[in-house]
């Protein structure tokens, strides 16, 4: 009969778990040496777990394009930040901008929404593309798990702007990285384009109308990231509202995976 495991064996499981855990965090590709100061402004990149998927390229899936996010950049004091309407207020009126239209958060829960749904868990979520406000577009992967904390989040958007991607520690993949636009060339030829807005006049259950696409089909959603206004972009193949109010990018966002779960059968 073998010996029943003990402390020491205890300890090499923990010692594993822990390699384990580190060999899931992220870094910024090229990182710069920062001092003290920034560390405290800005959180390190390793903070990021990657959650593994079982995406298959092989089958339809669905993309999504979040449009004006707002994500820019400034010297506020000594450090760069992502500007924000909540703790930017004073900086944004001396400098004649609107606090109202900085609202990095809005970005921030629109990509909570889509990589924790289950439609992203069961590996039917391709891909997602985000363009800021001011044009520049980026990429972000299905399985980077989104840090828990909008502070953390903020440090992390700032790094991508500055350094242009952001790779897994060991690894050559960029998990996020800022890729040349028009969004169109990165997207499947056969897919349905389908946009967003409170105002289009075509008012839809989302259900019915996601069962009346073909299931060879990617379905590509594009929706606003901003606090006001509507995307006006002439690459979708329909503009379609979702309900009688105006939702935020996160409600919107959870109307469109429910109403896809429920297509492809995700529970």
């Amino acid at each position: 009969m073998g010996r029943p495991y003990g402390k020491g064996h205890k300890r090499m499981k923990k010692v594993e778990e822990e390699n384990t855990d580190c060999e899931t965090q992220l870094r910024a590709e090229d990182a710069e040496e920062k001092t003290d100061e920034e560390r405290e402004e800005i959180p390190e990149l390793e903070a990021i777990p990657i959650a593994p998927s079982a995406q298959t390229v092989k089958k339809p899936g669905v993309i999504f394009v979040l449009e004006k996010a707002s994500l820019e950049v400034a010297k506020v004091g000594k450090n760069y930040q992502i500007l924000n309407s909540e703790e930017h207020a004073n900086f944004l009126r001396r400098n004649n901008k609107n606090p109202a239209d900085y609202r990095p958060d809005i970005i921030y829960q629109a990509l909570l929404s889509i990589l924790d749904s289950p439609l992203n868990k069961a590996g039917c979520l391709h891909a997602v593309y985000v363009k800021t406000d001011k044009g520049v577009l980026f990429e972000v992967k299905p399985y980077v798990r989104i840090p828990r904390t909008y502070k953390r989040f903020a440090g992390i958007m700032l790094q991508l702007l500055q350094k242009l991607s952001i790779s897994a520690v060991g690894k050559r993949e960029k998990l996020l990285r800022v890729i040349k636009n028009p969004v169109t060339q990165h997207l499947p030829l056969k897919s349905r384009k389908i946009g967003f807005s409170h105002s289009s006049d075509k008012l839809v259950e989302m259900e019915k109308y996601v069962a009346g696409v073909g299931g060879d089909t990617d379905l590509v959603f594009v929706v606003g990231a901003m606090s006001h206004g509507k995307i006006d972009c002439d690459y979708v193949d329909d503009f379609i509202s979702v309900s009688e109010y105006p939702l935020s990018a996160a409600w919107c966002i959870a109307r469109i995976c429910e109403a896809v779960s429920k297509k492809w059968r995700v529970l």
